[in-house]
């Protein structure tokens, strides 16, 4: 909780004060953020133990200050923050399989597998992944990267702009896509999701069925709204 090693100035001992992972209470980083979706772990603890180093520096004294807990002690470390932590080795294997597009839930059972003894669970692994991109995408926005990535594997991609900098709507196909668009274009099925993405904004998406009753995705398109002027903009470009 609070320590001092500072024993240079005159009058002054080092001095360590332990607490209990749950003492004090949850403070946001936000001023004016509410946290309703789940429970903190801070549930104001009042253990304590204080540790001061003995005079001649031979050893420590520790005094024991509350030794009383207002919580249940947990059966299992599954999701502690320190034991389910990665070690750096385990860090580079998840970065090396996100390269092979393996889902995260496969990753997490093979570190089960090597490691039966894991603590892990799936949030560490959606940690390393987020941390992973965000070195890939550097300092470009997330649009920036997206028309990159639009670029450097040849999709077909159209958009349009808002006030000369704000990306209005955008629209983009596979290439393999537009090849079976063209092959099998007897039927196409059109349907948009409201707002279940991490965006919040409506995903249109077009499906189409190949002669041998296969259905395949003939592109997608992420629209400002529902409104016609925008469903109008995505049937022309496709």
């Amino acid at each position: 909780m609070r320590s001092d090693t500072n024993i240079d100035m005159r009058g002054r001992t080092s001095f360590v004060l332990i607490g209990c992972e749950s003492s004090d209470q949850y403070r946001s980083r936000k001023k004016y953020f509410v946290r309703r979706d789940i429970d903190s772990r801070k549930c104001g603890c009042p253990f304590k133990l204080r540790g001061k180093l003995v005079v001649g520096g031979q050893g420590w004294m520790v005094k024991l200050m509350c030794g009383g807990h207002n919580h249940e002690m947990v059966k299992s470390l599954v999701g502690h923050p320190y034991a389910s932590q990665l070690t750096k080795d385990e860090k580079m294997i998840i970065v090396d399989i996100t390269k092979s597009m393996v889902k995260s839930r496969n990753i997490l059972l093979m570190l089960k597998e090597h490691n039966a003894n894991s603590y892990t669970t799936i949030k560490q692994i959606y940690n390393v992944k987020s941390v992973y991109h965000s070195s890939i995408k550097g300092n470009d926005t997330e649009m920036q990267q997206l028309m990159k990535l639009f670029e450097r594997d040849q999709y077909i991609h159209r958009h349009r702009l808002k006030d000369k900098d704000v990306v209005h709507d955008i629209f983009w196909c596979h290439p393999d896509a537009m090849k079976l668009c063209n092959a099998c274009n007897l039927v196409f099925l059109i349907d948009s999701t409201y707002k279940i993405n991490k965006y919040r904004l409506p995903l249109l998406d077009f499906v189409s069925v190949t002669s041998m009753g296969i259905t395949f995705c003939a592109g997608f398109s992420y629209l400002e709204g529902k409104c016609l002027n925008n469903a109008v903009w995505t049937l022309e470009q496709f």
